[in-house]
């Protein structure tokens, strides 16, 4: 693989990252058509170049992370002494939310380990992504159709309220996104916004939550196959690759937020029924997933994380 391939490969896997539309089956299709093959090292450099997805979001919500930092600490330490619920509860937000996270988290640790590698060896493949990329778009219609009925299309819980029950519900549909084009964006989203959240804090929580989902795959696979990543690989497209990732998460991230402040998910829910399409006309017309030539290894939208 070469840099201007690598940074193909960045810009997809910025751009759809933290999108309801599933970076898995982007870089499917993106991997064959460059064809590119499948070995553990081409796994790993899918896996390793959504850290520059996850320094987007540090960045862009530096403050938030910032506050789940500083507000853990205070609580602990207040715990440790002795000090009681005046001094934890200087900062309850910031140590709330980070829990929240971990709760959210621990449904996708959990069914990862379970069916990790019935989903590498069986749900891999073009059908599946063609065939969840129109459920998921069809969810999505329905389920704006719905809202908009309710009256609710923006409204909705703030952050700082989220129960730990609302947590591990969002993790639970979170878990969902493993089978690869569904999406870990579009089912934690839905997930918060069925537990009570407004729009914009069940799109935060979502982005939030990729932190650590896509951090633990990240430190998975630079320590299972980061040397055999480098030596075929090449540092230099690994750097292109995950600089061009953060670049392009960026201006997704900015972007979608902007966006889903004005407007519902309905947009999200057609591109995926148009990209199921174009997959089948792709494979009708000749465009072969086989197994010879598989296409890319398991992505961020699984839990490990899509």
């Amino acid at each position: 693989m070469n840099i201007i391939e690598s940074i193909i490969l960045g810009i997809v896997e910025g751009l759809t990252e933290y999108l309801p539309v599933s970076s898995t089956g982007h870089l499917i299709i993106a991997q064959y058509l460059m064809g590119l093959p499948e070995t553990d090292a081409m796994k790993a450099f899918h896996i390793c170049i959504q850290s520059g997805a996850i320094l987007a979001v540090l960045g862009l919500y530096f403050k938030r992370v910032k506050d789940m930092v500083t507000g853990s600490a205070k609580a602990v330490l207040s715990l440790i002494s002795n000090k009681g619920a005046d001094s934890a509860e200087r900062y309850p937000a910031g140590a709330r939310l980070l829990v929240n996270m971990i709760i959210a988290f621990m449904p996708a640790l959990v069914f990862g380990l379970m069916f990790n590698d019935f989903i590498k060896s069986v749900l891999f493949n073009a059908p599946t992504v063609t065939t969840t990329w129109a459920l998921g778009g069809i969810v999505i219609l329905l389920f704006v159709r719905r809202r908009k009925k309710s009256g609710k299309r923006f409204g909705g819980k703030e952050l700082e309220e989220l129960t730990w029950k609302g947590a591990l519900k969002i993790g639970l549909m979170q878990s969902l996104a493993m089978c690869p084009g569904t999406s870990r964006s579009l089912m934690t989203m839905l997930g918060g916004i069925m537990a009570g959240l407004s729009v914009a804090a069940a799109v935060e929580f979502s982005f939030l939550l990729g932190l650590i989902t896509l951090g633990a795959a990240t430190v998975h696979d630079a320590y299972m196959y980061g040397r055999e990543m480098v030596s075929q690989i090449g540092w230099a497209p690994i750097v292109a690759g995950t600089v061009t990732a953060c670049v392009s998460a960026v201006i997704a991230v900015k972007w979608m937020v902007d966006y889903l402040n004005r407007h519902s998910l309905a947009l999200f829910g057609a591109y995926r029924l148009v990209a199921a399409g174009v997959m089948l006309v792709l494979i009708f017309t000749g465009l072969s997933f086989s197994d010879e030539k598989p296409a890319v290894a398991p992505q961020p939208d699984t839990v490990q994380t899509k």
